[in-house]
């Protein structure tokens, strides 16, 4: 123990956030507050005061925020980041003697005692900090000195009002004794993202069913076409399936069958033939140079391209061929492909990470995303990353993003929570979640809890998707329309980045395969053609909620919400809040698809800045209405038919103190 540690009277423990003990960064993006907390405290009575360091791995010096007491020892400090990148920061503390000593002369002073000798402490602390002020400060510190030695009994009340006085206080404050300073032992990271990482609607659609014309083979350039519609409906990322050459040997037919015609085009996620791989593109789709034009008619409007990228093979990948090593090979000399038994998926083969040449591997892969990102991708959804190396995925993601820091990983992986957790630890920076099968109040409610409430908001970024082309979930399936308008509504404003699986969602195709929690004739393994002109209530509402979304900010964080009382449990109420724009919003969502359901709820006002009596305008953002409430309770009626939810602004009608 050093000498400096034995005069460290301040105990530093608890701190948040941190991920895995500071072994990876938390996260957030631009525009999101970082809240850091901890417990703090010393012995004694002395008072302790503390603060949070931090500076951008871009800055030479730290900043010092200042920590607020909350309760039970209990410190934070809020703040915003402004430059995307890693930050670090360190959480400190010390024995605050000057406030000690001053909290202790007024207690002295108004119990009738004499403080003559307490003043002179004061001058002799006011002296000790003096040496560590700029020569600017100096004059003010010697004047403020000389009036505390040179007080006496007549001038005792001016030494105290000088003692206590904001001038004072605030120039002390900014003094540290770093010899006192208890440092907590460990530095942590946090990683700042652009704002897409934190706000995203997404639309998916499968390109070769993009042609206005029947039985024809969609393109880019027909994409191209539909742009001006998805950038209408409000969505600011357009998905792809893979779009790379789809393997010839074991290819699919219709709904997953082993024995095609001539004319099935096969599975896009069986990728690679004779023509290419993953740094192809289909012939029948185009060129790489349509593809590079799509993504710049795109970005004009506001939309970025997200490709697919899934590794692995369709068995006449020229991977096979040129790399048989990165294979696995059965005892008969033929190729391992995919399975999941009893399923078999004979147009797939994975890549075997225990490979010894795993090096060349892991290079070459990561070689596919920088391919993609000199094409204009900086959004990559991954395809079932979770059966792929974890050490793999922490390599790869952080070099790219070395050199590319704006680019987007979202993992594709409906699987075991730890394992989703990991992979959101090691990098991707969005992930598919458990949303699709979460549909009761209690099991949404504690859903969200655990997502936005427990260590997984400082690194699992959810998106919810209502459905994939993978998945049609039994009440999307059962509820027709009003479960697609229901299930959108929750995706999108219970979470600040949601996606679907866009034309049969709004077209309310829901045809289950028998048997099977997915659509039948699925559009994985054909070719279709819709009809982009179709009127659909769905796709109208989403176009409103989409821009409702884009003009509240309370809606493009997750991190915010609160869940309000109902007294009916088909009625989820809850409430997002965006401070800094004083943007407050209360949702209401009726999840029967069937019945129009009423119920009693509990606006919870304090957090509004209302009143208990206060009257207050509500609006409603998705019918137009307007209602004039007061007090708490408050009732509700949502027929599934017209319109299943309530998003509506709060606006106090008078002012009153915030919390009053």
């Amino acid at each position: 123990m050093s000498i400096q540690d034995g005069i460290r009277r301040v105990i530093i423990t608890n701190v948040t956030p941190q991920v895995e003990g500071g072994k990876y960064p938390a996260k957030r993006a631009i525009g999101e507050n970082v809240l850091v907390s901890a417990d703090i405290f010393g012995d004694g009575h002395d008072v302790v005061a503390a603060s949070v360091i931090f500076r951008h791995e871009n800055d030479e010096y730290w900043s010092d925020l200042p920590m607020n007491y909350v309760i039970n020892d209990c410190w934070e400090v809020s703040w915003t980041p402004e430059k995307t990148g890693f930050y670090e920061y360190r959480v400190t503390g010390w024995i605050d003697h000057f406030t000690t000593w001053k909290k202790g002369l007024v207690k002295k002073y108004d119990a009738g005692q004499d403080v003559s000798v307490e003043i002179l402490i004061g001058a002799e602390l006011l002296e000790e900090a003096a040496e560590l002020v700029s020569s600017e400060k100096k004059p003010d510190f010697t004047r403020w000195i000389s009036e505390l030695r040179n007080s006496g009994d007549k001038d005792v009340v001016h030494a105290i009002n000088l003692a206590i006085s904001d001038e004072v206080a605030n120039a002390m404050n900014g003094i540290r004794f770093t010899d006192r300073i208890t440092v907590y032992d460990k530095t942590f990271r946090l990683e700042v993202e652009r704002k897409k990482a934190a706000f995203s609607s997404w639309y998916e659609l499968f390109p070769r069913s993009a042609s206005a014309t029947p039985d024809t083979h969609g393109t880019f350039k027909d994409v191209a076409k539909l742009l001006p519609r998805v950038a209408r409906m409000g969505f600011d990322t357009l998905y792809f399936p893979p779009v790379h050459p789809i393997g010839e040997m074991k290819r699919k037919g219709k709904n997953n069958s082993l024995t095609p015609s001539e004319t099935d085009p096969g599975s896009p996620w069986a990728i690679g033939n004779r023509l290419g791989g993953h740094k192809a593109v289909h012939p029948e789709l185009g060129t790489l140079e349509d593809f590079e034009e799509l993504v710049l008619q795109a970005k004009e409007l506001g939309i970025e391209i997200a490709m697919d990228i899934a590794y692995q093979c369709a068995p006449d990948h020229p991977y096979v061929k040129e790399h048989p090593q990165w294979f696995k090979w059965r005892p008969d000399g033929t190729v391992q492909y995919a399975e999941n038994p009893p399923k078999r998926y004979e147009d797939i083969l994975p890549f075997d990470f225990e490979t010894e040449d795993w090096q060349n591997l892991w290079n070459e892969l990561k070689s596919v995303i920088d391919f993609w990102i000199e094409k204009g991708v900086r959004v990559f959804r991954i395809d079932n990353p979770h059966t792929k190396a974890f050490g793999f995925w922490e390599w790869m993601i952080g070099e790219v993003r070395k050199k590319n820091p704006e680019v987007l990983f979202l993992a594709e992986a409906f699987t075991r929570p730890r394992v989703m957790e990991r992979l959101a630890k090691i990098g991707f920076n969005q992930s598919y979640t458990y949303f699709t099968w979460r549909n009761s109040k209690y099991e949404i409610e504690k859903y969200m809890h655990e997502l936005t409430k427990t260590d997984q908001q400082y690194y699992f970024r959810p998106n919810f998707w209502p459905n994939t082309p993978d998945i049609l979930p039994h009440h999307l399936a059962v509820g027709g329309e009003n479960a697609h308008i229901t299930r959108f509504l929750l995706a999108a404003t219970l979470s600040s980045n949601y996606g679907l699986y866009g034309p049969v969602y709004e077209f309310g195709v829901n045809t289950p395969h028998p048997g099977k929690e997915e659509y039948t004739d699925n559009e994985k393994y054909e070719i279709k053609h819709w009809d982009w002109n179709r009127y659909s209530r769905t796709a109208e509402i989403i176009t409103r909620v989409n821009k409702i979304r884009k003009d509240n900010p309370a809606l493009q964080t997750t991190w915010n919400i609160e869940f309000a009382d109902t007294n009916n449990d088909m009625i989820m109420c809850y409430t997002k809040i965006d401070e800094a724009s004083n943007n407050a919003l209360l949702i209401a969502v009726n999840l029967d698809f069937y019945n129009t359901q009423g119920a009693h709820i509990k606006v919870p006002i304090e957090k509004f800045g209302i009143h208990y009596d206060q009257p207050y305008k509500v609006s409603d953002m998705l019918s137009g209405e307007k209602y004039n409430w007061q007090g708490a309770y408050n009732y509700v009626q949502l027929n599934p038919y017209e319109m299943p939810a309530h998003i509506l602004k709060i606006e106090p009608l008078n002012t009153y103190p915030h919390g009053k």
